[in-house]
């Protein structure tokens, strides 16, 4: 959530260019894959008749200390080498490392903090000691820590293709409060919640591409991890409740007789039912007269487990029904704080419908139980169990519950590498959860994106490719390449590439195949191909090799013998590297309306495409893409009206002229000039979130930019503009700003821009009359002090400014004005579209206040 909040403020640049860079040659090359089939992967994207991994059974006991906020325990670890090599040593992981101040991750991490960052360092994973187990007898292991990871080197190499060793670890560490986004522990007027992860030294993956995988846990790049059967215990005080991943298999040991027979009828309901109440958080009949509890779990065929714990838990479950007959159970915890109807009483309902879809669609869910938890972390996913932010209320709730719970099918049963590959994790769960969305509760939380407005953050020149190891992504870029971009490639693949029904048994087949296993980026690849039935070599290369850009655009029209009743030829064009097939609605005088679809094969001889269309009147409009689904770069070309999508400026029309016409349009140069005050709130929704937008102006020189989000009670942005002093906190931290930020913004954070636009050291140009979604509107390009060039669009007939292209040293954004309404005798937009890529801020004004009397004290 943080990387994507940065983005409420900045957003990427996007260049349009004037000459086609396609090269079939390129697009099309017949040299795709780099191997072809061996005995471990097949050519057709199966595992091969030889395929293995290696498995790992854990055996844990842990207790936890709340008076120090710590853990400590044991792991036993059964290790079994089905691999053909002879290991003659071991690697595990050691996350908790991260949270010490010289670890390596720590030392990525910018000076000024972020969304991996350590507020407090701990003393990580102190390992008492490491025991290899041998015909029942303890022998002292030889082994050595290296920042995250721990190598064991062993007397005797572990056999291969069967091969079994035991071991034991004895470690302890302190529980971070902020645990990189991932874990920590959060105190609720309840009690702590401790959400815990990463929480045992784990085996590192040895697999037939890499051998060992050893890439240092950094905070950004996921995990990758075998699979095999979690036996655990937690020791907790007996007044909290413990959930975790996979079965609790002692529920009459710790559960009251009443809690027991709740939770049975939960099992059997299909309605919520309470476990745990509010009422009984701090009654003690609600909980057994012990000092302590051991709660007993167990997950099988998982990768992990991880667990959470609180005696200010509320907790309700429900019955998940699974294909073939097959019963789960959903359930929630959360603290009094959520207890609302809109907000964490649905948890329950929304875990269940989202693993209900989920099974149908693609593959049954796997684990008994599904629990969400409401506490610090805002979302994150481990086997069977979820995080939420306890602040998440109506469709946020839904879509960071729908989303963590997607990734129980990656890669909680397809096991792809999430240290290499976060599009194979994130990507595909970001792709289901829009599948999922549209049906659950009659598409209650569906909201349409418009890939038009997102191209120019996803395919900016400060974008990258999919195929990018996840810690080396730019933070502002995490959104797009891991989660967006992917997950608009399968979109496209799905409706206009194979289709529904072929990609959906293409998709459900790389399911199949590699549940449990470990795909490569080629597996997927393969498998959409021969179980899709296309050569997708093309469509892997534009959208996950390379960081390719589409524009397609309509060149020319024609009519055959100069008769349009006789048919047409339309001329199209690809300006960019990506192929793509082509959608496009034909409009004719008479009425008529068709909708005409393209291969991607018509690209194959170059850049260029004339076809035949039988039109039997004068065609009136072409649009591409009308639906806004593909990520075009330049939709200026995407539309024809039998005139140019920019035209020349008629005499007598200047930039002050246009500038004289929208103050004037809006209540007069005198009345605006004469606003010493003004203040501006508006709401809207980001992903899910409500948003609160307020801007407050105080002549002539101080401004404040705030942005709320009440339902995770937090200001994401606070932007103090006094004088030359510019002041931003993002998220609680105050990252640092050069003195060519902070003059942008000063520039930026008027009520009234156009007032300065022919002051000195601006200078505003009329360009053009560019049609701006169906509206004549003069371009006017603004240049400032600071050099940064914006460009404003006003309405030729209203005078009205209709949008407002900025471009920062951080990137690009464009914002649309429309329903303007008058308050104290000045127009006012109503409704702000503000787009900067990945966020899409539509606003909706709520109240404006002119001179009303604000001091300087009320910037604050």
């Amino acid at each position: 959530m943080r990387t994507l909040l940065f983005i409420l403020l900045w957003g990427t640049p996007a260049i349009i260019f004037a000459q086609s860079r396609f090269d079939a040659h390129k697009a099309f090359d017949p040299l795709f894959y780099p191997t072809g089939s061996t005995v471990y992967r097949s050519a057709s994207g199966a595992p091969g008749e030889r395929y293995w991994t290696n498995r790992v059974d854990y055996a844990i006991r842990t207790a936890l200390d709340t008076a120090h906020h710590s853990l400590s325990g044991d792991v036993t670890i059964t290790y079994t080498n089905n691999s053909p090599d002879a290991l003659p040593y071991l690697w595990l992981q050691l996350d908790q490392n991260i949270y010490r101040a010289d670890s390596r991750g720590e030392a990525t991490n910018p000076v000024t903090g972020g969304r991996w960052s350590n507020k407090k360092f701990t003393d990580g994973d102190v390992i008492r000691s490491v025991v290899l187990l041998v015909d029942g007898k303890e022998q002292k292991a030889d082994w050595s820590v290296a920042d995250t990871r721990m190598q064991i080197r062993l007397p005797q190499a572990v056999r291969a293709g069967g091969g079994v060793i035991r071991f034991r670890i004895d470690y302890s560490f302190t529980i971070p409060e902020y645990g990189t986004d991932r874990m920590g522990r959060q105190l609720m007027a309840d009690g702590w919640i401790y959400e815990i992860a990463q929480w045992y030294p784990r085996m590192e993956v040895y697999d037939d591409v890499s051998g060992w995988n050893l890439l240092p846990y950094l905070g950004q790049g996921e995990f990758y991890l075998d699979y095999g059967n979690i036996d655990y215990t937690v020791t907790a005080p007996s007044n909290m409740v413990v959930v975790g991943s996979g079965e609790l298999l002692n529920p009459a040991e710790v559960l009251t007789p009443a809690q027991q027979s709740r939770l049975a009828k939960a099992r059997s309901s299909d309605k919520t039912v309470v476990i745990r109440s509010a009422e009984e958080v701090n009654d003690p009949k609600g909980r057994l007269p012990k000092a302590s509890l051991t709660w007993h779990f167990r997950c099988n065929q998982t990768r992990d487990v991880a667990w959470a714990a609180s005696r200010g838990f509320i907790w309700d479950a429900a019955r998940i029904n699974l294909p073939e007959g097959r019963k789960a159970l959903a359930q929630s915890v959360y603290p009094a704080e959520s207890n609302e109807a809109a907000a964490w009483q649905r948890s329950t309902e929304f875990v269940k419908g989202c693993i209900e879809l989920y099974s149908a669609e693609w593959f049954p869910f796997t684990y008994p139980v599904a629990t969400n938890v409401g506490g610090l972390v805002a979302g994150m996913e481990y086997p069977g169990i979820v995080f939420c932010s306890g602040g998440e209320r109506g469709g946020g709730l839904w879509e960071v519950t729908n989303h963590e719970f997607g990734h129980n099918w990656f890669p909680m049963i397809v096991g792809s590498n999430e240290r290499k590959y976060a599009w194979m994790d994130e990507g595909f769960n970001t792709f289901i959860n829009g599948v999922d969305t549209k049906v659950f509760n009659k598409g209650e939380f569906l909201h349409k994106s418009d890939a038009w407005r997102t191209a120019q953050y996803m395919f900016g020149d400060k974008s990258e490719a999919l195929l990018t190891v996840p810690d080396v992504i730019q933070a502002q870029n995490l959104g797009t390449a891991a989660y967006s971009k992917p997950a608009m490639a399968l979109d496209l693949l799905r409706k206009y590439v194979l289709g529904e029904k072929r990609f959906d048994y293409a998709f459900r087949t790389y399911i199949r195949r590699w549940a449990f296993k470990h795909p490569t980026p080629w597996d997927f690849f393969r498998t959409m191909e021969n179980a899709g039935g296309e050569d997708l070599g093309w469509f892997w290369r534009g959208w996950v090799i390379n960081n390719w850009k589409l524009d397609q655009g309509i060149k020319d029209v024609k009519y055959v013998e100069s008769d349009p009743a006789k048919g047409s030829i339309i001329t199209i064009e690809n300006l960019e590297e990506m192929a793509m097939p082509v959608i496009m609605v034909i409009g004719q005088e008479n009425g008529k309306m068709d909708t005409v679809k393209l291969p991607v094969e018509i690209w194959q001889h170059g850049p260029t495409k004339a076809f035949a269309y039988q039109s039997t009147s004068k065609i009136k409009s072409i649009v591409i893409d009308p639906g806004h689904e593909f990520p075009d770069i330049n939709t200026g070309n995407n539309s024809w009206n039998g005139q140019p999508a920019e035209r020349p400026v008629p005499a007598g029309v200047s930039a002050i002229s246009v500038i004289d016409k929208y103050l004037g349009a809006i209540g007069g140069r005198d009345k605006v000039s004469a606003v010493k005050d003004l203040v501006i709130v508006s709401t809207g929704n980001v992903q899910g979130q409500q948003v609160i937008h307020t801007r407050k102006f105080l002549a002539p020189d101080a401004s404040v930019l705030d942005i709320e989000l009440p339902d995770m009670k937090m200001h994401a942005i606070h932007l103090l503009v006094t004088g030359d002093s510019v002041n931003l906190s993002q998220m609680g931290q105050s990252p640092a700003l050069d003195e060519a930020t902070k003059k942008e913004i000063r520039e930026e954070q008027v009520a009234f821009p156009e007032l300065n636009f022919f002051r000195e050291g601006y200078k505003a140009e009329l360009t053009a009359i560019s049609n701006i979604d169906g509206t004549d509107a003069y371009e006017v390009k603004v240049t400032g002090p600071s050099g940064k060039m914006n460009q404003y669009y006003y309405a030729v007939e209203s005078g009205l400014r209709i949008r407002v292209v900025r471009n920062s040293s951080q990137g690009t954004a464009t914002t649309d004005f429309s329903d303007y309404r008058e308050v104290s005798g000045i127009k006012f937009p109503w409704h702000v579209d503000d787009n900067q890529g990945e966020i899409d801020l539509d606003m909706k004004v709520q109240s404006v206040k002119v001179n009303s009397g604000l001091t300087a004290a009320d910037l604050k």
